[in-house]
């Protein structure tokens, strides 16, 4: 079976301006590394654009309706102070949940066995009715009911290795124990949430913080300690990572020293737990990564080892 690459023109037009971090420039990063021939297996998909009863899985519709009308015509507007949005930023954001959804479809199917998902505007940090941290829409939560709502699956797990925690995905999922939720983090760092006492009201969240300056050792313990084993006792049907790179030593926007090996190994023990417990069904998830070099050798690591299968 395949891996596919799911991408689009569009989320390049999502324009955040001069100097913001989250850039379109990011995506011409990763679209250039995965020009190496090593890639030229990998089964390349244009995102669908995604429907709007996918997303009010999620989020309320006058939520969703109300980041519509906020899109500016020209120019760019401000959600909060981090959250820029400009005349493609709400289509570019369909065409992500589009990307999440096709990908559960063709997972759940067999069509192929695992996706990477190259979108922007990133969602983790959309709470269900909080535009935040340069998110929209939750789109690996719309990924978990998607899986749920049309496919039958009882119980989603969504690991999320970006190095701010997941604060929207945690808020969506607090009382829902069909759905786990497992983030390693640097803590304290923005948004401020993701104590290992935040557990969620069924126990199915469960946070593994990280300390300024922790690489390797420390994360790949978080993993092994805590969130591999919630893996195995969960028994998910659906594997999700948020597949966030900004814990890489180059990273401008926090201080975490994981190297491009740190995200293949990780990748590596999630798709083996895919194979034990969901039928070797993973869809990977772009969040964060903002230092261009480190974004790309990242993704090059995660990519490669899905492939491997």
């Amino acid at each position: 079976m395949l891996t596919r690459y799911y991408h689009h023109p569009i989320f390049v037009e999502h324009l955040t301006g001069p100097g913001h971090p989250e850039r379109p420039e990011r995506l011409v990063a990763i679209e250039r590394i995965l020009e190496d021939e090593m890639f030229q297996i990998l089964d390349r998909e244009e995102a669908p654009e995604g429907a709007l009863e996918a997303i009010t899985r999620c989020h309320p519709q006058d939520y969703a309706q109300a980041v519509a009308k906020a899109i500016p015509e020209e120019g760019m507007a401000r959600i909060d102070g981090d959250t820029i949005i400009s005349p493609k930023s709400f289509t570019a954001a369909l065409h992500a949940v589009g990307a999440a959804t096709a990908a559960v479809d063709a997972v759940v199917s067999g069509e192929i066995r695992n996706a990477f998902i190259a979108a922007r505007p990133p969602g983790h940090h959309a709470e269900k009715t909080t535009a935040m941290g340069f998110c929209l829409f939750n789109t690996a939560a719309i990924a978990a009911r998607h899986a749920q709502a049309v496919h039958g699956l009882e119980r989603v797990a969504i690991v999320d290795w970006d190095v701010h925690h997941g604060n929207g995905t945690q808020d969506i999922f607090w009382t829902d124990p069909s759905v786990l939720y497992c983030s390693s983090h640097q803590m304290p760092l923005y948004p401020g949430t993701g104590a290992k006492d935040e557990t969620g009201e069924g126990g199915n969240i469960v946070n593994a913080p990280l300390s300024a300056g922790d690489g390797s050792e420390k994360f790949k313990q978080a993993f092994e300690s805590r969130i591999l084993p919630a893996i195995d006792a969960f028994r998910p049907d659906l594997l999700i990572i948020s597949a966030g790179f900004d814990a890489h030593y180059r990273d401008p926007l926090a201080n975490l020293q994981l190297t491009e090996a740190d995200f293949d190994w990780a990748t590596g023990k999630l798709m083996d737990a895919a194979g034990r417990h969901s039928s070797d069904r993973l869809v990977s998830i772009l969040e964060g990564g903002y230092d261009l070099q480190g974004l790309a050798v990242s993704v090059k690591a995660h990519v490669k080892r899905l492939l491997e299968g």
